[in-house]
């Protein structure tokens, strides 16, 4: 944080300081000699789906806008735009008093005896307030931005993922994924990254629809690409005035005439943030399937700024197939939609089923079915499901690819999967290939990251247990659906590694309904919001969607609310 004021400079000087800010080494004058390269009402950092949603909403409550974004623009790759574009418009016909408490129970659990981990009630009735009111409304919000924009009903993302909670039955909840054509392929292997607008679909189409509402703005919203921010400015009342940025090796100083808002994302390729948030082995025991470009950089301007933390280990999370490609020493994941198909299991290190298979990829569990993998053995001080091994036959190695191909790393060229039969990636070594079971477990144990643990017999008698209770039609071990229950049968035999992740860690910076950023008081710090991935207000669990909803509701409250502040200096 960069205070040009008496308490981070020597009050009685009148010459320059030298301040570290990132990477460079910038030279900052006392408040009364601080010039400002570039100034507006709103500085808004990062230009993902709530840089976005920020930027129009306080453009059009009467601010003028930069957006500073530290990618390029030909390339620009964020968690927004590599999503499955899927955001919650619940019926316009459902009650609003039982919508917002659905939300406070995905908010925070309060009002659910006995469930209290999101943690959060000093803040969400008025987050839950926010949702029952802007939500119903996100579609037609959307079709403003672009009248072409479309968004469908798509089976496995209908209503609410949590029917038992409060408000579930009455609230009207639907979920949309989004569309410039009128009909939208099954599944998420239709690559459209940087292609035709009428074709585009998923976060392509979401993107897309926001980046017009960007540009048809362009006398009141101003976009710096390549710009990365580096540190807040305070002044001597701690306000936050202004954003001390890098651009091409440079300082770069935008003064904010009303607010900043950070909208910079999570941590997710933070070697440091990990190894301090994220449960169990933070480092190679996770991998995520968004942007690499989401470091923490918000985070830790917010930090230095006096910003509190709010649940920080929290990720909208499962289990899921991790590539040998890696950023800042962490391997990229990819989406992997096939777990939970049948002709496949899933193991732990041991070789030894631990849950049913579905709960990876369906509602409710899927987005925090991470737990399980890092769930640790106090006995054996180990962590067996880390990594689990995903076990399938040729039969499943034919008919699908295991990731998806249109969106997440693979659909935006951080990794090159390959085939959709799966035939590259066995080429590669990323999938494991044996003629038996037995033989397969062989090859796991001789993998590094297993340890020596597994047992191929063990192995062969799980998939033989697995087999049978196929034969018979149930599960009774663990319940997995029935409709999933095709047998592990016909060779040659596959496996390939499952580690804790997903699209991004939703903990960080502490921040109220308004999304003003909150002190290790809870008190606001003047001048200082954030929305998105970096403040979260998803604390308890998370229903797909989840986050681009937050996005478009609460970068909304953000820019109405910043456009409306007093000018400070």
């Amino acid at each position: 944080m960069t205070n040009i004021s008496r308490r981070g400079f020597l009050k009685t000087s009148g010459v320059g300081v030298v301040a570290t800010v990132g990477t460079f080494t910038a030279a900052t004058a006392s408040a009364q000699q601080q010039k400002w390269d570039k100034e507006a009402d709103v500085i808004v950092v990062g230009l993902g789906g709530a840089g976005a949603a920020t930027a129009i909403t306080a453009a059009d409550n009467g601010a003028d806008v930069i957006v500073i974004e530290r990618q390029p623009a030909a390339t620009l790759r964020s968690n927004t735009r590599m999503s499955g574009g899927i955001f919650h418009c619940p019926d316009k016909s459902g009650n609003k008093a039982a919508l917002k408490e659905y939300a406070k129970a995905m908010f925070s659990g309060e009002n659910i005896p006995g469930k209290l981990e999101g943690e959060q009630p000093q803040v969400s009735d008025g987050l839950a307030e926010a949702w029952a009111e802007y939500t119903p409304g996100l579609l037609d919000w959307m079709k403003k931005q672009d009248p072409k924009f479309q968004a469908f009903a798509t089976p496995g993302f209908k209503g609410a993922a949590f029917p038992t909670f409060p408000g579930a039955k009455d609230c009207g909840y639907q979920v949309y994924r989004s569309s410039y054509p009128d009909r939208i392929p099954a599944g998420f292997n239709t690559p459209c990254y940087n292609g035709p607008k009428e074709k585009a679909i998923s976060g392509e189409a979401f993107w897309l629809c926001l980046d017009n509402g960007i540009k048809t703005r362009a006398d009141k919203i101003k976009v710096d690409y390549e710009t990365r921010g580096r540190d807040l400015v305070q002044n001597d009342k701690g306000e936050v005035i202004g954003v001390i940025a890098e651009q091409n090796g440079k300082k770069v100083a935008y003064k904010a005439r009303k607010g900043v808002v950070l909208c910079s994302g999570g941590y997710e390729y933070s070697l440091p943030m990990r190894q301090a948030f994220l449960e169990g082995p933070g480092v190679e025991g996770w991998a995520f399937y968004g942007t690499t470009f989401n470091e923490g950089d918000g985070i830790a301007m917010g930090q230095k700024a006096g910003a509190g933390i709010m649940k920080a280990g929290k990720a909208a999370s499962r289990i899921i197939m991790p590539a040998p490609v890696r950023h800042n020493g962490m391997r990229l994941g990819m989406i992997t939609p096939a777990v939970g198909s049948g002709h496949a299991i899933v193991v732990n290190n041991y070789g030894k089923r631990y849950a049913a298979e579905h709960k990876v990829t369906k509602d409710p569990s899927r987005y925090f079915f991470y737990k399980e993998a890092v769930k640790f053995d106090i006995d054996k001080l180990d962590y067996p499901n880390s990594p689990s091994w995903f076990i399938f036959d040729e039969t499943l190695r034919k008919s699908k690819p295991l990731v998806g191909l249109g969106i997440s790393t693979p659909g935006y060229g951080f990794v090159d999967y390959g085939a959709a039969d799966n035939t590259d990636a066995v080429k590669k070594g990323w999938i494991l290939k044996a003629d038996t079971i037995e033989e397969l477990g062989k090859k796991i144990k001789a993998i590094k990251e297993n340890g020596n643990k597994m047992d191929p017999a063990a192995l062969a008698e799980t998939v033989k247990n697995y087999n049978a209770a196929c034969a018979a039609g149930e599960d009774k071990e663990f319940g997995r659906l029935k409709s999933t229950l095709q047998p592990v049968s016909d060779g040659p035999f596959y496996a390939v590694p499952l580690v804790a992740g997903g699209p991004n860690t939703k903990g960080g910076l502490a921040a109220n309904a308004k999304r003003e950023v909150l002190d290790w008081n809870l008190q606001p710090i003047p001048g200082l919001y954030a929305v998105g991935e970096i403040a979260s207000a998803l604390k308890f669990v998370y229903q797909g969607g989840g986050n681009l909803t937050e996005c478009l509701v609460f970068g909304q409250v953000a820019g109405k609310e910043v456009a409306k502040q007093p000018n400070r200096g």
